[in-house]
C-alpha cells in the first residue's frame, strides 16, 4: 500500500529534518520526505494540516503483563493503548509470569504480538534466573530469541560477586544491561518518598540512599567490566549527577526517566490516592529539577512511560497494601508536551526524546524517517484538548491520577509498518 501524508510538520530528529512538506510510504517503507515522487500513486492520502508528523514513538519501559495475570493487561490490550498514544514499539521488563529466563518465553511474546499485529513488543530478558540474583540466565540464548536487553529489574543480587559475573558475561557478548536501581534492604517496607510529606502521612518511606546506593555500585561495576549499561527510570538528582560524572570520565552508560518523576513530586500525594503509589516513589521538588537538569543536559536521554497497568482490586486497600505503579501509554505524549508548554524543551528535543534517543540507546533502527527504513510514524494535533477517562482507556488498567485529567495534544493517526493501526475518527 502507498500512503501520502500531506501538508503535515516532519520532524525526525535523527536526520535533522524539521518542515512542512510531503511523506511518503510505499510497501511498508519510507519512500521519501518532500516532493512528489514519480511514479507515485498514493492508495491512501492523510492531510495532517496543521499537525505534527514524527516518528512512532519507542518506549523503553512498558509492562505488557503478557504471559500473566489476563485481569491486569495482555499484549492486545496493551498494544491498542500504545498505538492510541503514537507508541509503534515498547520495551517490555521480564517480570511476566512465567518469567522471561527461557528463550520459549521471549519467543512467546513475539509470537503474541505478532498475531495483535498492531506495533512490535521487544522483551527484555532476566539477568538471573527467576530474578533471584543467584545464577545467571541464559543471556545469549535469550538475545538469539529476541531479548533487547537484560535487567534484574529492582530484584537483589545475592551479592556483588554475582552481579560481576552477570555484567562480565554481558560485556563478552556485547549485551546491553539495563539497571533499575534500587537496594532492596533500603527500600523495604516503603511505599513513597522519605520526606516531610511522607512523615505527616505516617508513613514508610523510601529513602533517597535506596537509589543512590544502587547506582554507585552498579557504575563501579560496569566501570570494572566495561559493559554497556542503562540506568532505566531514575528519580533522585543525586542519581543524575553521578551518571553525568561518569559519563563525563567516558562510561558507556545511559539513562532514563519516566514521566511522572518529571512532572509531581511527593507533595502531590497530599492524601492517600493510592494511584500515587509508584515505584520509583514520587520525590522531592530538589530531585524533580535535579531530572529536568538532567534531561536538558543530556544525562538523561530518553522519557518513558513506566507503564504498570493494574485491576482495580490492586488499587482498593490501605496505601502501603497496595501494588505499586501507574499506566501511561496513551499519556506519555501529552504530558511529554506539557516540558515544550514550561519551555524546558523544544519540540523536536522531546521528540527525539520519544524516538530517536531511546532507539540509540537500545541499537534498534526505530525512531527515524530515514527513506527506506520500516514506516513507523506518528501524527499529533498538539492543540487538540481531551481527557483519558475508564470508559475510553483501551488498556485493561485503569489506574493513573492522571484520569479524567486536562490534556493538550492528541494522536490522529498511528502507522505501523506501513499500515493505519489507529485512527479515532
Amino acid at each position: 500500500m502507498n500512503i501520502l501524508i500531506k501538508n503535515g510538520r516532519v520532524i525526525d530528529p535523527a536526520n535533522n529534518v524539521d518542515a512542512n512538506t510531503n511523506l511518503f510510504i510505499s510497501n511498508g517503507t519510507i519512500a521519501g520526505i518532500g516532493e512528489a515522487l514519480d511514479d507515485f500513486t498514493a492508495d491512501q492520502i492523510i492531510d495532517a494540516s496543521n499537525q505534527i508528523v514524527c516518528p512512532g514513538l519507542v518506549d523503553i519501559c512498558a509492562h505488557a503483563r503478557e504471559p500473566g495475570p489476563s485481569q491486569k493487561g495482555s499484549i492486545k490490550t496493551e498494544s491498542m493503548a500504545a498505538i492510541a498514544g503514537g507508541i509503534t514499539t515498547f520495551i517490555t521488563p521480564p517480570t511476566t509470569s512465567p518469567i522471561v529466563d527461557t528463550p520459549a518465553v521471549a519467543e512467546l511474546i513475539k509470537d503474541r504480538c505478532a498475531e495483535a499485529g498492531k506495533m512490535t513488543i521487544r522483551p527484555m530478558g532476566a539477568l538471573t534466573k527467576g530474578l533471584k540474583g543467584e545464577q545467571l540466565a541464559p543471556m545469549a540464548a535469550l538475545a538469539s530469541s529476541g531479548c533487547i536487553a537484560f535487567t534484574n529489574t529492582r530484584k537483589a543480587f545475592a551479592n556483588s560477586l554475582v552481579m560481576m559475573r552477570c555484567l562480565e558475561y554481558a560485556a563478552t557478548h556485547d549485551l546491553l544491561v539495563i539497571f533499575q536501581a534500587q537496594d532492596e534492604s533500603l527500600a523495604d517496607g516503603g511505599c513513597m518518598h522519605d520526606g516531610s510529606t511522607c512523615t505527616h502521612l505516617g508513613l514508610n518511606g523510601i529513602p533517597e540512599s535506596a537509589e543512590t546506593i544502587e547506582v554507585a555500585r552498579c557504575l563501579l561495576l560496569t566501570e570494572q567490566t566495561g559493559v554497556r549499561a542503562h540506568f532505566g527510570q531514575l528519580s533522585c538528582e543525586r542519581s543524575v549527577r553521578m551518571i553525568t560524572e561518569a559519563q563525563d570520565k567516558g562510561l558507556p552508560v545511559t539513562a532514563d526517566v519516566s514521566i511522572q518523576n518529571l512532572l509531581l513530586t511527593d507533595e502531590n500525594l497530599n492524601g492517600f490516592n493510592n494511584d500515587f503509589h509508584l515505584i520509583p516513589p514520587l520525590r522531592s521538588q530538589l530531585d524533580r529539577a535535579g531530572l529536568i537538569q538532567g534531561l536538558l543536559s543530556g544525562c538523561i536521554q530518553a522519557i518513558c512511560s513506566d507503564h504498570q497497568p493494574h485491576e482495580r482490586a490492586a488499587k482498593e486497600a490501605p496505601f502501603a497494601d497496595t501494588e505499586s505503579g501507574m499506566i501511561g501509554l496513551e499519556t506519555l505524549l501529552p504530558l511529554s508536551l506539557l516540558l515544550v508548554e514550561q519551555k524546558m524543551l523544544d519540540l523536536p528535543q522531546l521528540i527525539a526524546k520519544l524516538t530517536s534517543a531511546p532507539a540509540k540507546i537500545l541499537g534498534l533502527p526505530e525512531g527515524c524517517l530515514t527513506v527506506g527504513s520500516t514506516a513507523n510514524v506518528c501524527i499529533f494535533n498538539t492543540e487538540e484538548e481531551w481527557s483519558l477517562t475508564a470508559d475510553t482507556s483501551h488498556s485493561r488498567g485503569k489506574n493513573t491520577p492522571f484520569m479524567d485529567y486536562p490534556l493538550k495534544g492528541r494522536v490522529t493517526h498511528t502507522v505501523h509498518k506501513g499500515e493505519v493501526v489507529y485512527s479515532p475518527s
